[in-house]
């Protein structure tokens, strides 16, 4: 009974990383998109650069 409860705890921990995982690469992709779409449209004059640092 202890062997089950510890099997079905190690998959409720897999199924919450993977979920956490794909949420972080779901995140990861859509601060790359904002990224690019600063770059591509960064302000002509001056050279500057669209973000601060």
């Amino acid at each position: 009974m202890i062997a089950l409860l510890l099997v079905l705890l190690l998959v409720l921990l897999l199924f919450g990383a993977g979920f956490a995982v794909k949420i972080l690469w779901w995140v990861a992709i859509a601060v790359l998109v904002i990224w690019l779409i600063g770059f591509v449209a960064r302000p002509s004059g001056g050279g500057g650069h669209w973000y601060r640092w």
